[in-house]
């Protein structure tokens, strides 16, 4: 009787409870029995999660958290708090906490998982750093941006008057190469200025996909000179605040890094529809993917994997977005990657 009662119990507080809970056989790894909070989270209905496991559904897509988890439960017999990368059934990523503990189930071994979400948080942590960061690129770029075009604009005019003195002709080429590096770094320079002072944002109620006919004739140019295909689906999104200028070069910076990663006859598609009265901006390449080890570095001044990037291309981006009350993330995979830009009313 005491034993049934506990079992009632533990029943109704699995049911009832807020965080998703799982249970598995140990043996094969087949789930026995998910809660309403579990369906939620996932995306998939009892129906569809019977007899299936947690490898067959790809509910944790990196492998080394799979790898992770697995040795955990077999060395330890259970995980308290492991951080991993929860897929649902729409593709939906989240960053959650693990704890899983061995229990018998009708005497047989079983797995007890229950999960917290904390996707919000680690957006609300991302998000601090980012502003931290924008807030020291401000504080430099007002500090020492002007200090350091003035005497660069002073040394290329100095370098075009010699190369114009006779005695100075054989050495052409060489005050041209300086000349081209200058301006490269006055380049990087205006760059690093429009990430990080906060100019007024000239805004004006226009609409995203105007912008983006605007820009295909250009982006497909630039598509064919790498032997590359874009690919343009536009649905009907709501006019908004935006400054057209900027949408462009927020546009044009993602495509181009997108074109970069992908080789020859690589499809770069340029999406945009409405989630939940959101307008949404979606670019995906059929690149590589980035290294999960330096995920959460993109975007971050001056981080760049390219031999000639300056690391502020989506540093740019993140900026701008923020003057549009606009949110940016993205998935990658091993077979290319998807920014996500929504633009918040």
């Amino acid at each position: 009787m005491a034993l049934q009662m506990a079992e009632e119990r533990f029943a109704k507080m699995f049911n009832a409870s807020p965080n998703p809970m799982a249970i598995n056989r140990f043996r094969d790894g087949h789930f026995i029995s998910v809660n309403d909070s579990f369906e939620k989270i996932t995306g998939y209905s009892r129906s569809e999660i019977a007899d299936n496991t947690v490898a067959s559904l790809n509910l944790i897509p990196n492998p080394k958290d799979f790898h992770n988890m697995l040795k955990a439960l077999y060395k330890k017999g259970g995980i308290t708090n492991q951080e991993i990368s929860l897929q649902g059934k729409t593709g939906q990523q989240y960053v959650v906490l693990l704890s899983a503990e061995s229990i018998i189930v009708n005497g047989e071994k079983c797995i007890l998982s229950i999960i917290t979400d904390i996707t919000e948080r680690k957006r609300i942590e991302k998000e601090m750093a980012r502003l931290d960061r924008l807030n020291l690129m401000g504080q430099m770029a007002a500090g020492i941006g002007h200090e350091i075009r003035n005497p660069m604009t002073s040394i290329r005019g100095f370098l075009q008057i010699l190369m114009d003195k006779e005695d100075c002709i054989n050495y052409r080429k060489y005050f041209n190469l300086m000349i081209e590096e200058l301006d490269r770094a006055n380049s990087i320079i205006t760059e690093f200025l429009s990430m990080a002072k906060n100019k007024p944002n000239q805004l004006k109620l226009l609409n995203l996909n105007d912008i983006i006919n605007t820009l295909q004739p250009l982006i497909e140019a630039d598509a064919r000179n790498s032997n590359k295909n874009v690919n343009v689906q536009l649905e009907d999104v709501p006019d908004l605040m935006l400054n057209d200028k900027e949408i462009r070069q927020l546009i044009l910076n993602i495509v181009r890094n997108g074109m970069e990663a992908m080789l020859p006859g690589g499809n770069l598609t340029i999406r945009t529809f409405t989630d939940s009265g959101v307008a949404v901006l979606e670019i995906t390449d059929q690149g590589k993917g980035i290294d999960t080890a330096i995920i959460d570095q993109i975007g971050t001044p001056f981080f760049t994997t390219k031999e000639q990037g300056t690391g502020l291309g989506l540093a740019i981006c993140e900026s701008i977005a923020g003057r549009h009350n606009a949110d940016i993330s993205l998935v990658s995979r091993p077979d290319g990657t998807t920014f996500y830009v929504r633009f918040k009313t």
